[in-house]
C-alpha cells in the first residue's frame, strides 16, 4: 500500500510540475514576450537608422521643405502611407476569410506587426510571424500560405509593371540620357525583356492555378494546402495593383517636391524598374536604404542631375513606408497576448 501511495504521489507531483511549467510558459509569453519583442525591434530599428550614411544630408533637405509652401506634398505622401498599408490589410482580410473572420482593424494591426518583424529579417520573412500573433491558436499555421499568396500577388504586379518598363526602355520610348557605354536596343536588354515577360506570364499562371500547383507537391503539410477561388485571387490582384499605384504616386510627388524631375511619365517607369530590381535582389528592408540610394542615383540620373534630391526621395520613401509603420507595429506588439488567457 505505501508503494502504491508513493507512486500516486509521484505521478501527481509530475503532473503538477508539468502543469505549473506550462502555465509559467504561457504567462511569460502573454505578459513578457510583447515587451521583449518591442525592446528588440526598437533597438534594431534605431541601430539600422543610425547606420544610414545619407540621412544627415537628406534631413537638411527635408527641413527646408517642412517650412515651405510645398509641405502639403510631404503630408500627402504620409497620408498615402496609411492608404498603402490599409490596402494591404484589406488584401489579407480577404485572403483570411476561409480560415478566420477578422475585422479590418485586426488585419491592420497584424500587418503593422508583420512590418515590424519584416524590416529586421532577410527578404522580410519575419512578416509571417508578426501577422500570426494576431490569430487564435490553431489558425496560425493556416495563415502562412495565404500570407505568401498575398505577397505573391504584389510581386506579380511588380514583375509585370517592371517588364513593361523594360520594353519601353528597349523601344527607346522614354527619352533617357543613357550612358555612352550602352544603348537601349542592345541585344542583352532584348533578351532580358523576353525573359521577364516569360517569368511574368508563368507567375500569373501559377498564381491563378495555385491549388493545382500545390497538389503536385508530395508530402505537403495539411496547413500548407490552400484552395482560394479565382475570383478572390483576381480581387487580391486588383488590390495589389491599387497599392502599386499608391507607391508610384508617392514617388512622383517626392521626385517633384525635391526638384528631381517634372517628367512624370518617364519617372513612373523608372520607379517600376527600381521596384523590379529591389524585388529580385535579396536584402533586409532596413538595410537596403544604401542599395535604394545607389540604384535611384543610377536610374534617375538618366532624367535629372539633382543627386541630393534623388537620395532624399529614396530616404523619405524608405522612412515613411517602412520605418514609421515598423515603429507602429513594435508599439502594438508591446501589448500583444499570445494566448487568450493563461490557464
Amino acid at each position: 500500500m505505501p508503494r502504491i501511495i508513493l507512486e500516486a504521489c509521484n505521478d501527481k507531483t509530475l503532473f503538477l510540475t508539468g502543469m505549473f511549467s506550462n502555465k509559467s510558459i504561457k504567462i511569460f509569453l502573454n505578459y513578457w514576450l510583447g515587451p521583449v519583442l518591442f525592446i528588440w525591434l526598437t533597438v534594431a530599428l534605431w541601430q539600422q537608422i543610425k547606420q544610414q550614411e545619407d540621412l544627415p544630408q537628406a534631413w537638411l533637405h527635408i527641413r527646408a521643405v517642412l517650412f515651405s509652401s510645398q509641405v502639403w506634398q510631404l503630408v500627402l505622401v504620409a497620408c498615402l502611407m496609411v492608404v498603402n498599408w490599409s490596402i494591404e490589410a484589406r488584401k489579407w482580410q480577404l485572403l483570411m476569410q476561409p480560415v478566420q473572420a477578422l475585422s479590418f482593424m485586426q488585419c491592420l494591426k497584424a500587418v503593422l506587426a508583420g512590418v515590424a518583424f519584416a524590416v529586421n529579417t532577410p527578404n522580410r520573412i519575419g512578416e509571417y510571424g508578426g501577422r500570426m500573433l494576431y490569430l487564435p491558436e490553431g489558425k496560425r499555421l493556416d495563415s502562412i500560405p495565404l500570407t505568401v499568396l498575398g505577397s505573391f500577388s504584389q510581386l506579380l504586379v511588380t514583375l509585370s509593371a517592371g517588364t513593361i518598363g523594360l520594353w519601353l526602355l528597349y523601344a527607346g520610348r522614354l527619352g533617357f540620357n543613357l550612358p555612352a557605354t550602352w544603348h537601349a536596343n542592345d541585344l542583352w536588354l532584348g533578351v532580358l525583356c523576353w525573359l521577364m515577360t516569360t517569368i511574368s506570364a508563368v507567375s500569373l499562371l501559377v498564381y491563378l492555378r495555385i491549388s493545382w500547383v500545390l497538389h503536385l507537391i508530395p508530402k505537403l503539410p495539411s496547413w500548407a494546402a490552400t484552395d482560394v477561388p479565382v475570383r478572390i485571387l483576381l480581387r487580391v490582384v486588383g488590390w495589389s495593383v491599387l497599392r502599386y499605384v499608391v507607391f508610384l504616386f508617392q514617388y512622383i510627388l517626392l521626385l517633384q517636391l525635391f526638384g528631381v524631375t517634372e517628367n512624370w511619365f518617364a519617372a513612373i517607369w523608372l520607379v517600376s524598374l527600381q521596384f523590379l530590381v529591389l524585388a529580385i535582389v535579396p536584402t533586409i528592408a532596413l538595410a537596403d536604404l544604401g542599395i535604394r540610394g545607389k540604384l535611384a542615383l543610377e536610374l534617375f540620373g538618366w532624367i535629372g542631375s539633382n543627386s541630393l534630391g534623388i537620395v532624399t526621395t529614396s530616404t523619405v520613401v524608405w522612412f515613411i513606408n517602412l520605418v514609421l509603420p515598423a515603429l507602429a507595429g513594435a508599439i502594438l506588439i508591446f501589448r500583444i497576448r499570445i494566448f487568450a488567457r493563461s490557464t
